[in-house]
């Protein structure tokens, strides 16, 4: 695949743990993301808890849609199908990576207006340490995204600190006690961008985001990526489904093997679910809930 990104976006990778890349995604195919989103948006109004598609605010009702997360949208729409192999996705991963890339999960995080709740600090890694950190989230912007509608925000260079503690009472809870934390968070930065940027961030970064107290939307799909030779530690393997994600590259039968630091995500939550479900244990917070 053709090189996207230069040296010295590489690099900037490398030293902050995130990028973003503006007009990576056509308007043509976010006007299509907007519209399908849209359609989600209304089925969720007959739903009125959880379930295999949905992941609802609490003060979600069916006069006042407020839809959280859609799980792994690509199961159930062709448009988010397709995403999944954007050409330009793939060959910023194959630049950062220089190795085949494995497809891994996706959900989509929306931030309703005035409403779409907080998720506190944490590390993707925590949930699902691998043989090695080639691991990292696209973001593909659907809507813009700024600093007032609640933008992800990433504490920079955190990809090379310690893996931080993600349990409440010695349970496992998805979420960084503030208090307790060695991050510095009056660094973080917010990750913002007009509807069709990406961003990419490192398994290990630690981020999160505020409430979305504006008027406008945040519709942020999440596409979860690994390199081709890097396995899960925890993860049950269905060898058909990990043969089909291999979406560049050979397969290999013979993981990449790293010395990094890792904890395991046990005892299993209290409440499980969405990382949202498995914050709720979490007593000492960084972010303000969000009000209606």
């Amino acid at each position: 695949m053709p090189t996207v990104l230069t040296e010295a976006k590489v690099a900037d990778y490398e030293r902050d743990g995130f990028l973003v890349i503006p007009d990576a995604i056509s308007p043509e195919d976010i006007a299509e993301l907007q519209e399908v989103t849209n359609e989600f948006v209304e089925r969720s109004r007959s739903v009125t808890e959880h379930d295999d598609v949905f992941d609802l605010e609490p003060a979600h009702t069916a006069e006042q849609p407020l839809l959280r997360r859609v799980k792994t949208p690509e199961k159930w729409h062709p448009t988010y199908a397709r995403m999944v192999r954007h050409p330009k996705i793939l060959s910023v991963l194959e630049d950062l990576w220089g190795t085949g890339i494995r497809y891994q999960s996706s959900k989509l995080n929306m931030k309703v207006a005035g409403y779409g709740s907080s998720l506190e600090w944490h590390q993707d890694w925590a949930f699902y340490p691998h043989t090695n950190e080639d691991l990292a989230v696209v973001g593909i912007m659907i809507d813009d995204i700024g600093e007032d509608n609640g933008a992800m925000m990433i504490v920079p260079g955190s990809h090379r600190g310690p893996i931080e503690d993600h349990s409440y009472d010695g349970i496992f809870s998805g979420g960084i006690d503030p208090q307790k934390s060695t991050a510095d968070f009056s660094k973080a930065i917010s990750v913002c961008g007009q509807a069709g940027s990406i961003s990419i961030h490192h398994v290990r970064a630690i981020h999160g985001g505020p409430a979305n107290r504006s008027g406008r939307d945040r519709r942020y799909f999440l596409l979860q990526y690994r390199a081709a030779d890097t396995w899960p530690l925890m993860e049950t393997v269905d060898w058909q489904e990990w043969r089909a994600n291999l979406l560049t590259g050979n397969e290999t039968w013979t993981p990449r093997m790293e010395a990094l630091p890792v904890r395991l995500p046990l005892p299993e939550p209290t409440h499980g679910g969405s990382i949202y479900e498995n914050q709720r244990n979490l007593k000492s917070r960084y972010f303000q809930d969000a009000v209606s």
